[in-house]
């Protein structure tokens, strides 16, 4: 066997070899397991909220900037009642903006807060989305103050047992209070926090958003 043969068989051996680690190598990747996300926002447009109503939906568009493309957002706007004003594309900035600046505009006519109301619609809407394949999460901008009809307030009794039985079906299910009174944050975390804990449950004053936001987006894998 002559030495350009022997060079040719070696050359061959070498590439097989290549091709068998590249295939092992391969085959033991593990691929992300990526779920889409579903944000449902609660925000805030009664009178009481109205000083900190801009810089709001300015976190509500920032946080959408952070999603991913496949993501889903619906936005409630709450005041005297709550109603669905957008649903879509989370990176649709211009039609979330758009939505916001149409529908959370000051009626003196309404007086109010109907949290309850746009937290059950939310908690909703959380359920259906993961029927359709979302890992859903819910994000409540505002003062939770308590104003107006008290049948349209949140049930702090009711609401843990709610948040529960949507976690057994997601486990990762996560929410967000956000521009509270410390004194209102720390009701909640009192009530949420044993059902979904410290990484699923997280709270902020306005200033200390940034790092929270951060912990939200870790919480829903983003």
């Amino acid at each position: 066997m002559n030495k350009n043969t022997i060079k040719l068989v070696i050359v061959i051996l070498a590439a097989i070899v290549a091709v068998i680690l590249l295939f092992m190598g391969l085959k033991n990747i593990k691929v992300d397991d990526f779920h889409p996300a579903a944000v449902i926002f609660v925000i805030d447009s009664s009178a009481s909220n109205q000083q900190k109503l801009d810089e709001q939906k300015d976190f509500v568009s920032q946080t959408c900037k952070r999603l991913d493309p496949e993501d889903h957002v619906k936005i409630i706007r709450v005041s005297e009642d709550a109603y669905l004003i957008y649903e879509g594309s989370a990176l649709s900035s211009r039609n979330i903006r758009k939505s916001m600046e149409a529908f959370t505009q000051y009626d003196e006519k309404e007086w109010g807060t109907a949290y309850g109301v746009g937290v059950k619609k939310a908690m909703a809407y959380a359920k259906s989305m993961n029927d359709e394949g979302y890992t859903p999460a819910v994000v409540v901008v505002g003062d939770l103050e308590n104003e107006g009809s008290k049948d349209k307030q949140i049930d702090w009794d009711n609401l843990p047992k709610q948040v529960k039985q949507l976690k057994a079906l997601v486990p990762n299910f996560a929410m967000m209070f956000v521009y509270a009174h410390p004194q209102k944050l720390d009701m909640v975390k009192t009530k949420l926090n044993p059902i979904l804990g410290e990484s699923n449950l997280v709270i902020s004053t306005e200033e200390n958003l940034d790092k929270s936001l951060s912990r939200f987006l870790k919480a829903i894998e983003r």
